[in-house]
């Protein structure tokens, strides 16, 4: 029995149409993140310097946590 393997991961076209996927999806993570940090950074400036207290963090810790460079 012949068995016959076909490849097409090299065809010019799909990993053309593959790179430009892939291009977008990082476009679309990008955005997201920043988005999240956007949100997370307005949500935190609202808070009172008592409520942020509250929850271990002071004003200079806004950007840290909004772009997610401080784990707790």
């Amino acid at each position: 029995m012949a068995a016959y393997y076909i490849n097409r991961s090299h065809d010019g076209l799909q990993s053309f149409a593959g790179r430009i996927g892939a291009r977008l999806a990082n476009v679309y993570a990008a955005i997201v993140d920043w988005n999240d940090a956007r949100v997370t950074r307005n949500a935190l400036l609202s808070l009172t310097d008592r409520e942020l207290e509250d929850i271990g963090l002071v004003r200079g810790d806004i950007d840290l946590v909004a772009e997610s460079k401080r784990v707790f």
